[in-house]
Order: C-alpha cells, then sequence, then structure tokens
C-alpha cells in the first residue's frame, strides 16, 4: 500500500512537471504572437521594398540575431550539439514550411485584395486547433471549448478586416485567394507537425533563418526584381522585423509548438490581427473604429473558451 501511495505522489508530481512545462511553453508562444503583431506596421513601413529582397534581407537579419542570441545564452558547443541533434525531417519541415508560406503569402497579397486574403490565411488558427485534435500523435484534446473558441476568434477576423476590402473576381484574384488558403494549410500542418516531430532545442533556427534568406535572395533573381537600396527608415524597418517577427517569434514558436499547448496556441494566435490594427493605429497608419474593439473581446472570449478543459479528444 506503501509502495503504491508513493507511486501515485511520484506520478502526480510529473503531470504537475509537464502542465508547468507547458504553460511555459505556451507563454513563450504567445511572446511570438506579440512579436508578430508587429509585422503589419513593419511591412508598412517597408513596402517600398520588392517582396523577395525583403524577405532576403529580413531573414538574413533574424540569422544573425538567432546566432548572436545562443552564442549568448548557449555557447558554440551547444549550438554544434543541437545542430546535429535534428533529424532530417526536422530540417526539410522548418525550411519548407516557413519559406513556402511567406512566399505563397507574398503571393497572395501581390494577386488578389489585401482584406479577403487575410480572412482566407486567418484559417490557419482554426486549421492549427483542429490538427493538433485530429491528427495521431499528440496529446492535445479537442472539445466543444477549443472548437467554439477559435470559431470565435476567426468571428473577430472577420469583423474587423472584413471592411478591409471588396471581395475580386477573376484568373488572378481566384488564384490569390487559393495561394491564402494554401498559405492557412502549410502554416498549420507546419506547426502540428513541428509538435509531433518534437525535434531537441531550436538551435538549429540558425541555419533554418539563413536558409530561408538564400531562397528569399533566389527568388528575388529568378523572379527579376529590381534591387532597391533602402534608405535609413526602412532599413530600420526591415532590421526590426528580421529581429523580431523573423529571427525571435520563429525561435519562440519553434519551443512553444514543441512543448506547449498547441490548441490553446491557435486560438491565442487570433489576437495578432487586432493587436497588429492597435499599433497601426497607436502609429497613425490607420483609424481606430468599433470593429477593432469589438473584435478584441471577441478574441478575449474566444481565448478564454478555449483554456477550458476539452471533454473529449
Amino acid at each position: 500500500r506503501l509502495h503504491r501511495h508513493r507511486c501515485r505522489r511520484r506520478a502526480r508530481d510529473e503531470r504537475q512537471k509537464l502542465s508547468a512545462s507547458s504553460r511555459g511553453a505556451t507563454a513563450i508562444g504567445a511572446v511570438a504572437i506579440l512579436l508578430w503583431s508587429t509585422l503589419a506596421l513593419g511591412t508598412t513601413l517597408s513596402r517600398g521594398i520588392p517582396t523577395f529582397e525583403a524577405l532576403a534581407i529580413t531573414f538574413a537579419v533574424g540569422a544573425a540575431t538567432v546566432t548572436l542570441g545562443f552564442l549568448l545564452t548557449a555557447g558554440p558547443s551547444r549550438i554544434v550539439a543541437g545542430f546535429r541533434a535534428w533529424p532530417a525531417s526536422a530540417w526539410a519541415l522548418s525550411i519548407g514550411g516557413i519559406f513556402l508560406y511567406h512566399a505563397l503569402y507574398f503571393l497572395a497579397f501581390r494577386l488578389a485584395p489585401a482584406g479577403p486574403v487575410t480572412i482566407v490565411n486567418y484559417l490557419w488558427p482554426l486549421l492549427i486547433v483542429l490538427f493538433a485534435g485530429l491528427l495521431p500523435g499528440g496529446t492535445t484534446r479537442l472539445g466543444w471549448p477549443q472548437l467554439a473558441g477559435s470559431l470565435v476568434g476567426f468571428a473577430a477576423t472577420v469583423l474587423l478586416i472584413g471592411g478591409g476590402g471588396d471581395m475580386a473576381a477573376g484568373g488572378a484574384a481566384l488564384a490569390g485567394y487559393g495561394a491564402a488558403l494554401a498559405c492557412a494549410f502549410v502554416w498549420s500542418l507546419y506547426s502540428v507537425l513541428n509538435n509531433r516531430i518534437a525535434a531537441p532545442g531550436s538551435e538549429p533556427m540558425i541555419l533554418v533563418c539563413a536558409a530561408v534568406g538564400l531562397l528569399g535572395l533566389a527568388g528575388h533573381v529568378l523572379a527579376g526584381e529590381t534591387f532597391v537600396w533602402p534608405d535609413r527608415p526602412t532599413m530600420l524597418a526591415l532590421a526590426l522585423l528580421g529581429a523580431g517577427p523573423v529571427g525571435l517569434a520563429f525561435v519562440a514558436w519553434d519551443h512553444a509548438t514543441k512543448r506547449g499547448n498547441i490548441g490553446l496556441l491557435g486560438v491565442l494566435s487570433y489576437a495578432t490581427p487586432p493587436l497588429s490594427m492597435i499599433l497601426l493605429v497607436a502609429a497613425g497608419q490607420a483609424p481606430a473604429s468599433w470593429r477593432l474593439a469589438i473584435a478584441t473581446a471577441l478574441v478575449v472570449a474566444g481565448a478564454a473558451l478555449a483554456a477550458l478543459p476539452a471533454r473529449r479528444r
């Protein structure tokens, strides 16, 4: 009897440790979401730079930022050990998923109006919630609170962005909507499969960012873009984009999707559109509106719903 009691207590302690670790990783994922909310403002300030050139510059800055961060916190030996610890599947998933998402994202905004493209693209948090509960190999439970929370979050995005542009028709626009839908599937699958692979450590994100930057440079050449030398404000915007929403955010998201509550992270991701709009309003780049207030309240309500325990898988 004493042995059984000790075993139960040990199992309870292990569950508490895992729960605390999961909460910490989820909080780190929330930091990535906060950083991504600055993307709209940074992109607005650097819109004079061609698409793939901006992609190459920001990911080069991101790679340098992540390298410096890991050198200060981990050291060269741990970085090398981290590179060796990742299986080939993790390398392929991270490089392919991050580059393909951004390439499709930029393509979608070139071919179709920004408002509808944003709404279609922001199906990815809802798909994360669904895939996290349905794909085999995970521990996330899917119930009505998670589904309801993700739907409320998506409603907030539709409300906030719905007035941002009319739904255009035609071949180019349809291709843009298709690219935006592909974005949603690519990012949600990347996030959930990253949780399933759970490769140790995030040090390899140094080479992932560098590889995506090189692919962006190749796209710049192949697309025939004209190189534009950024002025000082634009270079500052690109540097901040590379250091925060690209470099630090991807490391945080990599850790969070492996160790955190992936379903809750999906719903929390709906905070990005209203936070982005709040920053644009604060910077004088967009007007305040009643849509912003209601969308923010809906995101909070959706996150609160998703945080409730699921009843069944």
